[in-house]
């Protein structure tokens, strides 16, 4: 009885076992990998002196533990005050950071983060053979959080640059950096997905992985297993200023061309077409009789812009930029920026439930973004079904809010369709559906006519910006 007890046992335990050895066989073996690329990584400390009402502040309602890596990792670069504290009393001082990069030419050029050497007075790298060699930057781009810089040596060892284009979702991947200061140290996770947009990244389709990222970590490689750079971690997602698995890199394809501009010009010329745009939600497809949403919507042309000479219209739904589908309004962006400025772009679009095809010339994206311009303090007037007052705007209100023509100011906001929808006071009405509000009485017109319960797309303006909102009126 007990040998067949010890049979059953053996059995069992070699059910148990068999699959987890499969499993512990496919898991990757970094090792190789890193000891080729380590010694190319490199720890870059940074130096900024500033006065005490420029002390960089924690978020609002970030509290670090005491005690924790993050709080003496803010100890050590900002002082005992940390970020915001009291510090020195008073006294100008100087506030260190910290980064990663990589060499990529035997004679000194690294890659790293614009946002690791901004504003800084003094770059030092240290590689890994603990020699420390002061930096220059040769040119750095806060569009792509790109920054080159160049060291005095040579015979530097090289990280082999890649392609981001064959990753797979699912893909391992591995990062090497200095997080909190600690040199060289190696993390490994998967790709969560591609092409991903950030609010304030419009021009990068960035690679999301679950790789530990940390304060530090920005500028280092993002390699895939054959030890190819693929991507320069950038950015991550953090309640708590830590790693929640949830992190961004920079395409490496997106980067080196960057780095060639501010190689040969010292700056970098993106692709324009000059129109404002957003992305097609359920209730604005149905309201322009789209059977899905999908899109990049315009909801402004820029004046002397390539696309105003083009034709395109406020109300088109870009669905295609040389041949490739325009699935969401993050997808156009980095198509044109990367596109070769004086070239023709084929757009596809959709212009009053009829699809066309229009050629741009692309034009250089300007410096500097457009102001912003703040709307007027009104009062309110006679609201209406909507649940809103519109008054005309007057010349003064016209050059602060920068609206030549037509369009009338949001004075009130009732409870209703249009504070559902999001319409603001302060708000410029510029359409309603494919009608140009030009007065009062039109306006008035129009929404005595609206239909119930179909979803109404309406143009307005806010701050500079022009974008569509989706309204429906109860049946």
């Amino acid at each position: 009885m007990f040998k067949k007890m010890q049979t059953y046992l053996f059995l069992i335990v070699g059910i148990i076992s068999i699959p987890s050895l499969a499993a512990a066989a496919e898991l990757p073996d970094f090792t190789t990998l890193v000891e080729k690329n380590n010694t190319a990584v490199v720890n870059i400390s940074t130096t900024q002196k500033i006065s005490p009402n420029e002390r960089p502040q924690l978020p609002e309602g970030l509290d670090i533990p005491e005690g924790t890596p993050l709080d003496e990792f803010f100890k050590h670069y900002f002082g005992e005050g940390g970020p915001g504290g009291q510090g020195d009393g008073g006294q100008p001082s100087e506030v260190k950071s910290l980064g990663s990069g990589f060499v990529i030419s035997p004679d000194g050029y690294i890659l790293t983060n614009q946002h690791v050497v901004k504003d800084a007075d003094e770059i030092v790298v240290r590689l890994q053979d603990r020699r420390e060699l002061v930096a220059k930057v040769v040119g750095s781009d806060k569009r792509s959080d790109i920054a080159l810089l160049k060291i005095e040596a040579n015979n530097l060892p090289v990280l082999n640059i890649g392609s981001s284009e064959g990753l797979k979702v699912g893909a391992w991947v591995l990062a090497i950096g200095s997080p909190f200061g600690f040199d060289h140290s190696v993390t490994a996770g998967i790709v969560s997905a591609k092409g991903r947009s950030l609010p304030s990244d419009n021009y990068v389709p960035f690679i999301q992985t679950d790789v530990a990222i940390n304060p530090g970590n920005s500028g280092g490689p993002l390699f895939n297993m054959e030890g190819q750079v693929v991507g320069v971690n950038s950015q991550i997602y953090s309640r708590t200023g830590g790693s929640m698995g949830i992190s961004f890199a920079i395409p490496i394809e997106v980067a080196m061309k960057v780095v060639d501009q501010l190689k040969t010009s010292g700056h970098v010329s993106r692709g324009w077409l000059g129109v404002q745009i957003q992305d097609v939600t359920r209730e604005l497809a149905e309201s322009f009789g789209m059977k899905k949403p999908q899109g990049a919507l315009v909801s402004k042309v820029l004046p002397k812009s390539p696309a105003e000479a083009a034709g395109i219209q406020i109300g088109d739904i870009i669905t295609e930029c040389n041949k490739q589908e325009i699935i969401s309004s993050a997808t156009l962006p980095p198509l044109v920026g990367n596109a070769k400025i004086g070239e023709t772009a084929a757009l596809t679009l959709i212009r009053q439930g009829q699809t066309k095809e229009v050629q741009v010339k692309i034009g250089i994206l300007p410096e500097e973004d457009e102001p912003v311009a703040s709307a007027p303090e009104v009062g309110g007037k006679e609201v209406n079904r909507l649940g809103i007052s519109v008054s005309g705007l007057t010349a003064e209100q016209r050059e602060q809010l920068e609206v030549k023509q037509n369009g009338l100011l949001v004075q009130d906001v009732k409870p209703g369709p249009a504070l559902d929808a999001g319409i603001r006071r302060g708000d410029v009405i510029l359409r309603i559906q494919d009608q140009v509000i030009k007065d009062v009485k039109q306006f008035n017109d129009v929404v005595k006519g609206l239909p119930k319960g179909k979803s109404i797309a309406m143009l307005v303006q806010r701050r500079g910006g022009s974008q569509f909102l989706a309204l429906k009126l109860k049946d």
